[in-house]
């Protein structure tokens, strides 16, 4: 692979065999984290949930001694990690350990494909089953009440409009919230009517924003933003960040996640929501209102179906509508 150093070239540079087991795990799991930047765009924040997951892994006893001779220092290290309820080891969630055996196992695939080990030991590899939990949702008068405690659409305070603008957008765009916060005055167009995201994997989209929520945001650009933008004191680059905080700079996401915490508890909704809600919201009231489900996938900004599909459980009265019309012999 362009840019790393082969197998050969490795093991040239190794020192003695009795003290190359853990630099070779290293060396290797530092080709690997290299090949998902460099080949795979993987986000920084990614990228760094690997490198703990596989850092994690290195670091169990006896993993560098036995991880390239077979499947069993994955399996040993599973196993620790999945006993619970003990205060010496107390193991990991499952959505956590899934997360920890899908690296191992990316890991392991990169491995052999690079020639650092002899058998396909990712093949031997069995991700840990997970139920799929559905995602909380809101009813669109629920949406209406977190929306109006947040902030009134044409509020004086800067605060509060600044959060009914960002609610209003991670609701009408389905965003995620890192993907709000990261977005930049450029990256809105008030006259075409959308938004451009960079998501997981650097994959950039396109979503429409409604009428509604362009209103706020209008008034947030025109009114308190500038003002903020001010106190920066530095020339912003690509129109600067599209919200801001007090200071001046980029919200940050704690910032955000307590100003949905206040307006859900204002509107009596204090224990199901998070700035998420609002995404699994927006894809939801899609769906029942009869968008196709490759369409909301697109929005969403998911990379495969399967993700988005999680969704039509949420939607079985809709479903069931359109059987009742569309079919026959109903």
């Amino acid at each position: 692979m362009a840019g790393l150093s082969s197998p050969a070239d490795r093991r040239l540079t190794a020192g003695p065999a009795s003290d190359r087991a853990g630099t070779d795990l290293d060396r290797a799991i530092a080709d690997y984290l290299t090949f998902l930047r460099v080949e795979r765009g993987l986000a920084p924040a990614t990228l760094r949930a690997y490198r703990a997951d596989l850092d994690d892994f290195a670091a169990a006893r006896g993993t560098a001694r036995d991880w390239a001779g077979g499947p069993d220092a994955a399996v040993r290290y599973l196993a620790a990690r999945t006993r619970r309820g003990r205060p010496s080891d107390t193991g990991l969630a499952p959505t956590s350990l899934r997360r920890r055996a899908a690296a191992i196992r990316g890991f392991y695939r990169f491995a052999f494909g690079d020639g650092l080990i002899t058998a396909n030991i990712a093949a031997r590899l069995d991700l840990p089953r997970m139920s799929r939990l559905l995602p909380e949702t809101l009813t669109t008068d629920e949406v209406e009440r977190l929306l109006e405690a947040a902030g009134a659409e044409d509020d004086e305070d800067a605060g509060r409009l600044r959060d009914r603008a960002l609610m209003e957008l991670l609701y009408a765009a389905g965003l995620r919230i890192s993907e709000a916060l990261g977005l930049d005055r450029e990256d809105l167009s008030l006259d075409a009517a959308f938004v451009r995201v960079i998501g997981k994997g650097d994959r950039e989209r396109l979503v429409p924003v409604g009428d509604v929520a362009l209103g706020v945001l209008e008034r947030w650009i025109a009114g308190p933003r500038d003002g903020l933008l001010a106190l920066g004191h530095v020339q912003p680059a690509r129109g600067g960040p599209l919200f801001l905080g007090d200071r001046g700079r980029r919200l940050a996401r704690q910032q955000a996640w307590v100003a949905v915490k206040r307006a859900a508890a204002q509107a009596g909704l204090a224990d199901r929501i998070s700035p998420h809600t609002l995404r699994h919201s927006f894809a939801t009231h899609l769906l029942e209102g009869g968008a196709d489900l490759r369409i909301v996938q697109e929005l969403l900004g998911h990379a495969s179906i399967s993700t988005t599909q999680l969704y039509t459980h949420l939607t079985g009265e809709r479903i069931r509508e359109v059987y009742a019309r569309a079919h026959p012999r109903a």
